[in-house]
């Protein structure tokens, strides 16, 4: 089938094509499953809908929320979501996305206090309930830009991603580097509770350090080659922020189960599986997250935001048409969720990705919810458009078809232009005027230019 622009007018039409491309995706009649309470061990969530992290490219040169970080957290909170998890905050200065990439560390922590309560009280006091918080602690690895300078740190050598961002031998990590983080992320979780978030996420998806590791096949010594030591750094940060869990402070993981890279240059595939998901060992993971690391919920998805963009996002406008029609990225994420959850059932699985859907994207996670895909889903592009999501569905029944998100792609170029980012369609007075500024400045970029 031809790739098409998104067109759909009602859910039978949806259904119509996606069976004509030979996929099939969870709906429901009504929604009102999202608006039951959810339990994850001690952990209470209030309702079924949270928001997915979403860089906000607005920090302050020390890694200070600034005023725009302030106002997008607010509002999200008081949009009825029971969890916010975080956008990925630094947990080392080299580790850094970006020069305004958040980074959480002992001379700002004030900063972050305040933050927590201003975005506890906005909900609490919007809502009558504050949503649950989860600090996500990254080290960006292969995409580090502190300065806004690329500065890669990779596991191995991986030649698809070196189109996007050029390294070499030198920028390969070492054991006793990879061994200094486990501490690191250890000393995140303390600061994470100290600041008043209610979790903190040890982060290994979408292509970031973490993640890298997990395919890292032939990479040889303690963290490459087998499973155990392709997967020793999340386990072991997770065991040092362990440390700090206590009945008000959870440990969990935003884990990518897909990469949507062959072996041996992808996690979620096998030997001669080409680009043909086996969650063999993300499932073994989610087990032993459960089982062995006392891990109640975690979130998962799939993906590379920098290269495979269509498989983490599925989307019909952006930078080039995707390989595939995006209703079977849909299918790909929500259907690989549903292995692991229906693998390991005791596990609460948050899913991700339904913004794509737009005004059906409600319909869809109530599906995934009352087909036992998932236990609830995480919003985040749509959050951006329309940080009321999750009240338009909790007391509507419905999400407003005028507030969706129409996945163009321009939040994505503020953020890779290191610029606040936002909803330049529906909150235009705030950030068209960075959208402009962001236009001019590729006006004047050499023509090889690569952000």
């Amino acid at each position: 089938m031809p790739h098409e622009k998104f067109h759909y007018k009602t859910w039978a039409e949806v259904q119509a094509t996606a069976s004509a491309l030979g996929c099939a995706l969870p709906v429901a009649e009504d929604t009102s499953i999202l608006g039951q309470p959810l339990d994850a061990g001690n952990v209470h969530f209030a309702n079924r809908l949270g928001i997915a992290p979403m860089e906000g490219a607005d920090s302050t040169p020390d890694g200070r929320p600034s005023e725009y970080t302030v106002r997008r957290y607010v509002r999200e909170a008081e949009g009825g979501s029971a969890m916010i998890w975080f956008e990925a905050i630094s947990i080392v200065e080299e580790g850094r996305s970006s020069a305004t990439q958040l980074f959480l560390n002992r001379e700002n922590l004030d900063s972050y206090k305040q933050l927590v309560a201003q975005v506890k009280e906005a909900g609490l006091k919007a809502n009558g309930y504050a949503p649950y918080l989860v600090m996500q602690a990254n080290h960006s690895g292969r995409y580090s830009n502190p300065g806004n300078k690329p500065a890669p740190m990779i596991a191995y050598r991986h030649p698809e991603l070196e189109q996007y961002r050029a390294a070499d031998d030198s920028c390969i990590v070492s054991d006793d580097y990879l061994l200094s983080l486990e501490e690191k992320f250890g000393e995140a979780a303390s600061l994470a509770k100290e600041a008043g978030f209610d979790a903190v996420d040890i982060k290994s998806c979408h292509g970031y350090l973490l993640a890298e590791l997990t395919s890292a096949y032939n990479r040889p010594g303690l963290y490459g080659g087998r499973y155990e030591n392709r997967t020793r750094l999340l386990r072991n940060g997770i065991l040092a922020a362990k440390v700090y869990e206590d009945a008000s402070f959870a440990v969990t993981s935003r884990l990518g189960i897909y990469d949507g890279y062959a072996w041996p240059y992808g996690f979620g595939v096998s030997e001669g599986s080409g680009l043909e998901p086996d969650l063999t060992e993300p499932i073994r993971l989610v087990r032993e997250m459960y089982e062995d690391l006392g891990l109640r919920f975690v979130d998962l998805t799939m993906g590379n935001p920098y290269a495979t963009t269509h498989v983490t996002r599925p989307y019909d406008m952006g930078k080039y048409v995707p390989d595939e029609h995006p209703l079977l990225g849909i299918h790909r994420m929500i259907r690989g969720i549903g292995a692991v959850k229906q693998a390991v059932p005791e596990m609460v699985i948050w899913a991700s990705a339904p913004t794509y859907l737009r005004q059906f994207a409600d319909l869809y996670t109530a599906g995934a919810v009352e087909s036992g895909l998932c236990d609830g889903m995480l919003f985040g592009r749509m959050a951006f458009a329309d940080p009321t999501f999750a009240n338009e569905i909790l007391h509507d029944g419905r999400i407003d078809p005028r507030h969706v998100c129409l996945t163009c792609g321009k939040c994505g170029d503020l953020i890779r232009a290191h610029k606040p980012t936002g909803c330049v369609v529906r909150d235009p007075q705030t950030f068209i005027p960075f959208y402009r500024e962001f236009l001019e400045e590729k006006k004047n970029q050499p023509a090889n230019f690569r952000g």
